[in-house]
C-alpha cells in the first residue's frame, strides 16, 4: 500500500485542520522544510493540497509544487483547480497527478476533457460527510453519495480517487474502514484513504481490505505512527 503523507498549505504554512474548520488550525511550519522531512524518511509520494485554494477557488501554490518537485519525490495534488488552465498549470508546475473534487461535480464535461487530456493523472477527489459529497472546501454539501459519485467517475475514465471521510479529518479517531472498503469494492477505483488514520493497524486494516493507498497527516506530524517505519511496513506481503 502507497503511503502519502500530507501537505496542507494554507496562507504558506504547513497546517493541520481539525474536521475541515479554518478555525481549527494548527501550524506545522513551512510546507518545503515539511516535505523535506518527508522525502528523506522515504515517501515516494506527497499529497500537496492548497487548502487556500480549496476555499476560495484560486490556485497559490504552484511555485512551491515546483520546489517540492526538486526533492525527486512524486506530488499529488489539489485545491483550487477550477479551470483547464489550472489544471495543466499545476501539472506543468510538477504534480504527476492532480485531485479535482470541486469540478468534478459541478462541471463533468471539464472534469471529462481533463481526463480525455490528462490520462490517470487525473484523480477524483471524494469528500463525504455522513455519506454525502461535500464541495468547495467541505463548505457545501451535495444531495449525492459518495459510492454513485464514484461510480460515475469511473465511467467517465478515473482510475484514482481519493476519498476522506470529512468527520474523521483531522480528529485522530481511527479511519473508516467499513465505508473506504465498500467505496473501492463498489466503484472499481483504486482508492487512497484519507481522514482518522491514527495508528498502525489503521494501516494494516486497510492494506488487508485492499485499499491502494491511504494519506497520513496528524499521524505523522505528532509522531504517533513513525512515517519511515510505516512505509517499510506497507511494502511488505501480508
Amino acid at each position: 500500500m502507497t503511503l502519502f503523507p500530507a501537505i496542507d498549505v494554507l496562507d504558506g504554512r504547513a497546517v493541520r485542520l481539525l474536521r475541515g474548520k479554518k478555525s481549527e488550525v494548527t501550524d506545522y511550519g513551512t510546507p518545503l522544510e515539511r516535505a523535506e522531512l518527508w522525502a528523506k524518511a522515504g515517501a515516494e509520494w506527497l499529497h500537496v493540497v492548497d487548502l487556500g485554494g480549496a476555499f476560495d477557488g484560486s490556485s497559490h501554490i504552484n511555485d512551491l509544487i515546483y520546489r517540492i518537485s526538486k526533492l525527486g519525490v512524486r506530488i499529488q495534488s489539489g485545491g483550487g483547480l477550477r479551470t483547464m488552465e489550472d489544471i495543466a498549470d499545476r501539472i506543468a508546475s510538477g504534480a504527476s497527478r492532480v485531485v479535482l473534487g470541486t469540478i468534478a461535480y459541478t462541471d463533468p464535461e471539464l472534469f471529462r476533457r481533463a481526463i480525455d487530456r490528462f490520462g490517470e493523472k487525473i484523480v477524483v477527489g471524494i469528500d463525504a460527510r455522513d455519506n454525502r459529497i461535500s464541495l468547495k472546501g467541505w463548505t457545501e454539501e451535495v444531495d449525492e453519495d459518495a459510492v454513485s459519485f464514484a461510480k460515475k467517475a469511473k465511467i467517465y475514465g478515473v482510475k484514482y480517487a481519493v476519498f476522506t471521510d470529512i468527520s474523521k479529518d483531522g480528529a485522530m479517531q481511527g479511519v473508516s474502514l467499513a465505508e473506504t472498503a465498500r467505496l473501492s469494492e463498489q466503484s472499481g477505483l483504486k482508492v487512497v484513504a484519507s481522514g482518522g488514520i491514527s495508528s498502525m493497524d489503521d494501516l494494516y486494516r486497510l492494506k488487508e481490505c485492499g485499499i491502494y493507498g491511504a494519506i497520513l497527516g496528524k499521524s505523522i506530524y505528532e509522531g504517533v505512527i513513525d512515517l519511515k517505519t510505516a512505509i517499510g511496513e506497507m511494502k511488505h506481503a501480508l
